[in-house]
């Protein structure tokens, strides 16, 4: 399996090379294809591979850009384009044009990748201040509109819609959220991880998310970042880099070959603003921890799971995995080793510093999961986990920096993964003293449910009415959390949906939404899961 990328740019270079033929599903690549079983539609031989059950990739050469996707941020907008794959015979030319006092205008070209066919467009001096219409073009036929939003300066309201895990269990399309979308016309998108549940295919995923998801995304900007199964794992810690040991992970580091993961963050990252440090970790991956300014909010995107020490061989095991605890008895300070990290140290140094800059902005941490055990029931309501090493919980002494680095800028915390919606309270040396955070539920929620389910069934200190168990409460690792709303599975739509914040930047007030996949919000009598909407400010704490 490991350096299945290696022999790529030979056999690119022989098909290049190669006299065009009149059917292209009739060539045959020069050398041995090198995926036999690692994303097999990456690469330049794709069309001798067998039909793809997630994405019908014989498309129309005028469809073969399927979309793009982009940000603005500090005078500099950065354009992904995402291209079907690619005959040897075709151009591998990419170009960027915007429509401006009426009349198109070519303003950038660039190169496909071979590896996972995106290509990148970076333009400074960008002009933020007014809308533009623009469109991708290659060869002579196949173009994808879109518009570049000006930014929303002086608005009374800006809006963040947040979106998290897109299983494969449906492949169906994405109307509801469209119109909904669509109908809120939120000023940003952020879709927390797990765009693909597809493992070892990720560019048939990412193709497929793209197609479902686009119609939101081609007229607003919007932030990608992805989680571990999109790059093939469960689960992921990944220890600055190091090599894994199997798909469980639980040892550390990312088991298929770097550059798998290193396309699967190109083709989802790229757009985004440029890395606060781009020092590469191991095996030569990349980062893209930034943040971003819209409108008066600034938004720190953070990698809550590449600095992630493994539980394997660090801590003493509680359970039959090494990263799940079934002893409600064990003493949760025995697994806060010393040296454990969450953040890490770079991430840490960016958050005090991004905390200190544009202090008359609100501000957002985005990152891909909660900072703390937010489900106590998993996958089936018989299976009650303790503490789950999954979760940003733990190592608790990583979790409490990284909180208290999002406290000092008064931000609130936005992230996924859970499958399970919640808004909490933070708690680090005491109850209520850290960040609001809210978890939003998954775009399909028929895999992998959670429960939100005290063993005791009883209400916390300082609980609400609107739900049964909510409150003061100490998760499985001992940390502080005050439950102020959840989605059980039993909920609308089995939980599944949307969150959607609005930030008031003159009221220094944030408040979150959480709407059920299947409500109308273009009815009157559309509803949000019981518990929200829930309205903070995060200064005031």
């Amino acid at each position: 399996m490991k350096n299945t990328f290696l022999p790529i740019l030979a056999c690119l270079l022989i098909a290049s090379c190669s006299p065009p033929k009149e059917d292209p599903s009739d060539m045959t690549p020069p050398v041995p294809a090198p995926f036999e079983d690692l994303d097999t539609l990456a690469t330049n031989d794709w069309w001798n591979r067998g039909p793809s059950p997630i994405i019908d990739l014989k498309v129309e050469r005028k469809d073969v850009i399927a979309f793009g996707i982009y940000t603005v941020s500090d005078n500099v907008l950065k354009l992904s384009a995402q291209l079907f794959p690619l005959y040897p015979n075709e151009t591998r030319e990419v170009r960027l044009e915007i429509n401006k006092d009426g009349q198109w205008q070519e303003i950038q070209k660039q190169t496909v990748n071979d590896i996972g066919w995106s290509a990148l467009f970076r333009v400074e001096n960008w002009d933020h201040t007014q809308d533009f219409p623009y469109r991708l073009k290659h060869g002579e036929e196949a173009s994808f509109e879109g518009l570049i939003r000006k930014d929303p300066q002086g608005k009374k309201e800006i809006v963040l819609a947040a979106f998290s895990c897109n299983s494969n269990k449906d492949r169906g399309d994405r109307a509801n959220y469209i119109r909904n979308v669509n109908h809120h016309d939120p000023d940003l998108l952020f879709f927390a991880g797990d765009q693909s549940y597809d493992h070892k295919e990720h560019t048939a995923a990412w193709l497929k998310f793209g197609l479902q998801f686009r119609d939101i995304f081609r007229q607003r900007p919007c932030i990608t970042i992805p989680d571990d199964h999109d790059i093939g794992q469960g689960n992921i810690w990944g220890e600055n880099g190091k090599v894994a040991s199997s798909p469980a992970g639980n040892d550390g580091g990312y088991f298929y070959d770097a550059d798998y993961v290193k396309m699967v963050e190109r083709c989802q990252t790229a757009h985004l603003p440029d890395p606060f440090d781009p020092t590469p970790i191991e095996q030569g991956i990349g980062v893209y921890y930034t943040n971003l300014l819209l409108g008066g909010v600034d938004f720190a995107i953070i990698e809550d799971r590449k600095f992630k020490s493994g539980p394997k061989g660090k801590i003493p095991q509680q359970g039959p995995r090494p990263d799940h605890i079934r002893n409600p008895d064990y003493d949760p300070k025995s697994v806060d080793v010393a040296g454990l990290k969450l953040l890490g140290d770079r991430q840490l140094t960016f958050l005090d510093q991004w905390a200190e800059q544009n202090t008359d902005h609100m501000k957002a941490v985005l990152s891909q999961t909660g900072f703390c055990g937010g489900a106590h029931l998993h996958g089936k309501k018989e299976n009650r986990l303790h503490a789950d090493m999954d979760s940003n919980g733990w190592p608790q002494t990583g979790r409490n920096k990284a909180l208290k680095a999002i406290k000092k800028a008064n931000a609130v915390h936005i992230a996924g993964d859970q499958h399970l919606a919640t808004v909490i309270h933070q708690g680090t040396d005491d109850f209520e003293d850290g960040p609001w955070a809210f978890v939003v539920p998954a775009i399909v929620n028929n895999y992998y449910s959670r429960w939100w389910w005290p063993e005791d069934e009883q209400p916390g200190e300082h609980a609400n009415e609107l739900l049964p168990w909510t409150g003061r409460y100490l998760d499985g690792f001992a940390n502080k959390i005050t439950m102020q709303a959840y989605v059980n599975p039993e909920s609308p739509s089995s939980g599944s949906g949307y969150g959607l914040i609005r930030f008031e930047p003159q009221e220094g007030k944030v408040i979150f939404e959480c709407w059920p996949r299947e409500v109308d919000v273009t009815q009157e009598d559309a509803e949000q899961f019981t518990g929200w909407p829930v309205s903070v400010w995060p200064k005031n704490f």
